[in-house]
This record gives C-alpha cells, structure tokens and sequence, in this order.
C-alpha cells in the first residue's frame, strides 16, 4: 500500500493515538451504503484529530459503479483505446501544431481510468478562511468553462504544480468552515442557455487560481505527485518547499498526504490530507497511518459501489418491465404510480401491469414479489410475462391464478432449475424469491361488471360518487408458490364513474404505521371520485406515508367509464341460413348510423363468414355483436365448444380459406370461450382522415 517504511519505534503517546483513531474509523466509517457518506465520515475522522484540512475525490467511473482499474500503469494498447498520449507518443508525433491563437492541448499519460476524471465528494478543513483545494494559477480557463494546462518547460506537461484542472462549474458549496461537505452522483456540468455557453457561466468558471470545490470533476497533471500516487498506488508526501503545493498556500498548507484509496487491488480516488503551518509535519508513521485509514474506508467506498450498482441494474430491470406511462383501456381512465425503495434498501418485487382483451375488455394485475434485490425483480418479470401469455389466453381470472401458481413453484423448485444441486441439498432456497402476491381483475366495459381473484393480495378499494371510499369483499387465497388451494373469483358491477384502486403493502404498511392504520388513512385520503385521476394518485402519495423508502410502492386507480349504449350492437339470429343474409344487412346499417360507410365492404364480407362458420360447425342460437371504442370489434357467439382453427387451404379445395380471408383483412382475430359456448371475433382499425379504408379485392386475390 505504501513506499514509506514505519519506523520500528516511536514515542508512547503517538501509538496511543494511533491506535484511538483506527478505532474510531473502524467504529465511525461505512456506517452506510452510501459512497459520499462515507467519504465525508472517513473526513470526520480525519479532522482536526489527525490533520487540517482534508478532501477525497473520487472517479466519476466509480460513482456510477462501474469497476475501476486495477493498481498500476495502463497497457500501452489499452492507453491508446482510452484516448491517453504518454511522453513517448509526444515525442514520436513531433511536436503540436496549432493555429493561430489557438490554446495548446493538454497530454497526459494513462492516469486511472479512462481519461481520468475524478469528482471532489468530500471537503473537511479545521483552520479558518482556508479554500477548499489547491487553485489553479498554472491554468488557462476557456470560455465555456472548460480549464486547459499550460505549458512549462518539460514537454507535455501540465504544469510544475500538478493542480487539478476542473471542467465545469461546481454545484452550490454546502460545505462551510470547519465541517464536511458532500455532494451526490449527478455533480455539476457547464451551464448552458439554449446549448450555448452563457455569459454567467463564463464567469462562473474555474478561473486561474480558483480552487476546484466540491461536486466538480477534474483530473490532475501526468507528473504530480497526485497522479504518481493514483497510477502506483503509493502514498506520496508533499511539502510546501518541492514545488508541488501552489504558491498561495505557502503561507496555509506545510505539508500533504496524497493517498490513493485502494480496494482490491483497485484505484477508487485520491484522498488528501493536508496539515497547516504550525503543525508538525507528516513523517514516516503519518504516511502508514493514512494509508490505513484510506485502506478502511476504501473497502466500505467499494461496497457502498458494489450495492449502488446491483440496485441500479435491479432498478432498471423491474422499471423496464412495467408499462410506460399510463396505459389505456377501454371503458377506464388509468393512473399509475411506481415508487422504488430508497436507495439504502434493496429494490422489491412489486409490479402493475393492464392487458387489452378481445371484446374491448381489460385485465388489471397488481402483484408484490416477496423478497428484494436482483432475484426478485427477476422474480417478477418471469411472473409478470407469465400473466400477460395467460390473460391472452382468455382464461377466467380464479384459472389464471391457478396457473400462475403452477409456474411460480416450478420455477422456485431448486429440483428443476439445478438439479445436480438439489441432489446435493444444497442450502440455497429458490423457492422463496417465487413466492408472490397478487390480485387479478377483467373488466367488461359493455356490462361495467368486474370478476376479481385474488392470491393473498390485500383488497382494492372502491370510490363510488358522493359515497365514502369501501373495501371490496374479494376472497383472500393463497399466495402463489405456496399451491394445495384453488383460488375463488367473483363478480362484482361496478357503478358509472365508480374509482378502483389497486396497490401494495408498500403503500399502507410501515414500521411506524400498521397495516390497517394505512388502510384507514389511504381510505380517507379517497374522498372525491370525480377528481382527476392524476390529482388523485399525487394526492395520495402526499398524504401517506411513501418515504419511509422501506419498502417499494406500486398503485393503480382507475374510473369506470362504461361503454355507451349507442357504441354497442346485439342481435341474436336463429340457426338458418338465411341469417348470413340478414346479419349483413345489420353490419351495414349500424356502421352507416356511426359513419363507418368506409368499413362496410370489408366487415360485411368477415361477418358472412363468421356467421357462416357458426351455422356449419356451431350450435344453438347466433348472437352478432358489434363494438365501437378506438377499434371496431365484431363477435360471433354460438353455443358449440369446439374452437376454430385455422389451416392452409390446398389448390384444390373448394372451401378452408374463410378464416385466412379474416387473418388477412383485420388487424386481429380469435376466439374465447364463453358462459353459453365460445365466441369468433375480429378487429378492425377506425379509418382514418384523408385514408381510404383497404380495399377486400386485393386480399381475395391473395388467396390464389
């Protein structure tokens, strides 16, 4: 860790102290998750006890918990790929030409990672009227805020005293005299108006001398003892009469610890301990005691990087998985809201999801996955796909439960994903990161009746107008992933511009809120149910308790807007042929009534067929149905159980090529059981403004 050897014997009192501030930096730093928290409590530690002033930067790499480099120098190959130039590139290139008043450019060798970028996260000074870092006085400031090196006298350097040179301009200080400061991930960039540097951002700029402040990034000269210490890994000790120190701080700063912090055998940053004139300065044992507390924190730096990145890559997949925006139903006005856990707890398993059904029907899920971190999000995006291919099935919501729960124990069976491993009895348990909650609901805008089943999920929550906000009576099963019982539905009609809401535990359930004390606050912050949606959700999440960041936050509502009696044609036609007939002429009326007469060809033709179908291979009755909403849907309901399947008629046959004629006209088609038999469906677009509606011609001529 470091080239100063640790001098064998020293006097009583400093190995006393020594020995005291390990122990408060093994008891005060990486208390948290948190990388600049634990930057600024390594400081606390630091100062005044151990030095003056003090300040640790960190690669921007690391703070977006990518993996840093290694110790030591880049290899040349990988040098020349991150777009470094060491002094026997300047010397084979010649030297730089440059136009007129043009500033030079800045070379630097491979320093850290990629282009070496680092950002001050922590600043802790004991002596007053003391800047933040080493200034700038060697450096050249552009106009748009950007600091380049000027040259010296050695070729490619930046400088004789190796300063940082910051880009930007650096977020507010919010750090004063005498205490630590921080600043989070985002850091600072340039100002900018309209994508053009402004005239305050000029201004505003690093200027020569400046010191860089906390939250800027910047990178230090190929020769400063800062970047020999970030490149090998070794504590460099700086006095204020080698030229490295700024002038200006001669008369503050007697002598500096350049420490790189370590971990794994990986750079982190840099971390600076400088003390004041009138102190002692550093000797040998100072540079071992510094390297240890860097080493300490370092490790806890490099553990808070490790959780910041698994919990983005958690975060990131489950947002991935869930709908953008609010989604749209038909016959409902949605509102969504996802709130993830703070970032001091591992993300959760909670996901809402709204399928579109044939029929202009909608299916709303809401489910919470028990456990947190990686597995679970993953848990969930398996659970969630696994929904959305079952309710396209059209299966009833108590058989889409029952399903769910045969795949969430097979994938949580260790048995079947490893078997070898479950041979060994290994001790890991699988099955729990599959064991989940979950209410599914299918909403039928045409009758505003809604069928519930639920898997151990907690009750939605029903607003009628003018009523207070009630707990709908949905049976409670199981869990999925626990299986031995079958899980109940039932059907509920909902009341026109009735609200439904749907959330998770996340929402009600606290450490310092029960669950039905939650209940009871989420059902009065529920008064108004012709309030807008949006204003609802926001509402909501304001009244209760969201910030705990204990737990992650899903919740649904949605107003009931049933399907207008005009957008809806019934008919039933009895089992004759002459009903083909008669079922064309009620498709061509009704789409005149809604000024259709564009989809009238192409949905006479498809409901022929399906009428025709229904007469040959059904049963019963013929119940025509037709649907307007953003869509026109067409049913055909018969009593016969038997699903139609459609198959590629051969050159020879007379018949077979109805339902390839359906495929080819509508944007979409299907079948779906039904309480009385099933029911053959097909989709068609709303024809647009100044667009012809497809002529069925073409597509008849596709067939041969």
């Amino acid at each position: 860790m470091s080239d100063i050897p640790v001098e064998a014997a020293g006097k009583q009192d400093d190995v006393r102290r020594a020995l005291a501030l390990l122990n408060a930096a093994g008891a005060r730093i990486g208390n948290s998750l948190d990388l600049e928290t634990t930057a600024r409590e390594l400081l606390d530690v630091a100062v005044p006890q151990f030095c003056d002033l003090a300040s640790v930067d960190l690669y921007v790499s690391v703070l977006a918990g990518d993996e840093p480099r290694p110790v030591g120098p880049m290899a040349p190959a990988d040098a020349e790929r991150a777009g470094f130039h060491d002094a026997d590139t300047v010397r084979r290139e010649g030297p730089e030409v440059r136009l007129p008043g043009e500033l030079p450019r800045r070379r630097r060798g491979p320093i850290g990672a990629p282009r070496g970028e680092l950002r001050r996260v922590a600043f802790a000074s004991a002596v007053s009227n003391t800047p933040y870092d080493y200034g700038l006085p060697d450096e050249e400031a552009r106009t748009d805020g950007t600091v380049v090196g000027r040259r010296d006298a050695r070729e490619g350097g930046a400088g004789p005293q190796g300063g940082p040179l910051t880009q930007g301009v650096s977020v507010a200080q919010s750090a004063s005299v005498g205490q630590g400061a921080s600043v989070g991930q985002g850091g600072a960039g340039r100002a900018r108006v309209n994508g053009v540097p402004s005239a305050a951002a000029a201004a505003a700029a690093v200027q020569p001398g400046q010191p860089a402040e906390v939250g800027s990034t910047h990178c230090y000269a190929e020769h400063s003892p800062f970047a020999i210490a970030l490149r090998t890994g070794r504590v460099q000790n700086i006095t204020s009469h080698d030229g490295s120190v700024p002038a200006q701080f001669g008369a503050v700063v007697q002598s500096t610890l350049a420490v790189p912090m370590v971990a794994r055998d990986r750079v982190l940053g840099l971390a600076q301990f400088s003390r004041a004139k009138g102190s002692e300065p550093f000797g040998e044992r100072d540079g071992a005691l510094a390297a240890e507390l860097a080493a300490r924190a370092a490790v806890c730096i490099d553990n808070a990087r490790l959780y910041r990145r698994e919990h983005e890559r958690a975060l990131i997949l489950q947002r991935s998985l869930l709908p953008p925006g609010d989604p749209e139903a038909a016959g409902l006005e949605i509102a969504c809201r996802y709130l993830p856990g703070n970032p001091a707890t591992e993300v959760g398993g909670d996901w809402f999801d709204v399928i579109e059904l044939p029929g202009h029907r909608t299916a709303i899920v809401v489910g919470d996955v028990m456990g947190r971190g990686l597995r679970a999000a993953v848990a969930m995006g398996e659970l969630r796909t696994a929904v959305r291919t079952l309710a396209l099935t059209d299966m009833e919501p108590a058989e889409v439960l029952g399903a769910l729960d045969e795949i969430a124990r097979g994938l949580g069976d260790p048995r079947r994903q490893h078997p070898q491993r479950g041979q060994r009895g290994s001790d890991t348990d699988l099955s729990e990161v599959y064991l989940a909650t979950c209410i599914y609901a299918v909403y039928d805008p045409v009758s505003r009746r809604c069928t519930f089943a639920n898997a151990g999920h907690l009750p939605p929550i029903m607003v009628e107008p003018g009523e207070p906000a009630l707990l709908l009576e949905v049976p409670k099963g199981v869990p999925l992933g626990v299986g031995g019982e079958p899980f109940e539905e039932v059907e509920i009609e909902l009341p026109e511009g009735a609200m439904l809401a749907l959330y998770t535990d996340g929402l009600v359930e606290s450490r310092d809120h029960p669950l039905d004390e939650g209940l009871d606050r989420f059902r009065s912050a529920l008064t108004d149910a012709t309030e807008p949606l949006e204003d609802t959700a926001d509402r909501v999440l304001r009244t209760l308790n969201v910030h705990h960041g204990e737990d992650d936050i899903a919740l649904l509502v949605a107003r009931v807007q049933g399907l207008d009696a005009g957008n809806v044609g019934d008919w039933t036609l009895p089992p004759e042929p002459r009903s083909v007939a008669r079922a064309r002429e009620l498709t061509c009326e009704q789409l005149v009534a809604w000024g259709l007469d564009a989809l009238s060809d192409t949905a006479e033709l498809l409901v022929s067929e399906l009428v025709t179908n229904a007469l040959r291979y059904g049963e019963g009755n013929i119940r025509l149905r037709l649907l307007l909403e953003r869509t026109l849907v067409c049913e055909v309901w018969d009593a016969g159980q038997v699903q139609p399947r459609r198959r590629r008629a051969r050159d020879t046959d007379e018949g077979g090529r109805g339902l390839q004629l359906v495929d080819l006209l509508s944007t979409g088609w299907g079948s779906r059981r039904v309480p009385s038999g099933k029911a053959v469906w097909f989709q068609l677009p709303r024809p647009e403004e100044g667009r012809a509606a497809p002529d069925p011609t073409e597509a008849l001529l596709k067939l041969f």
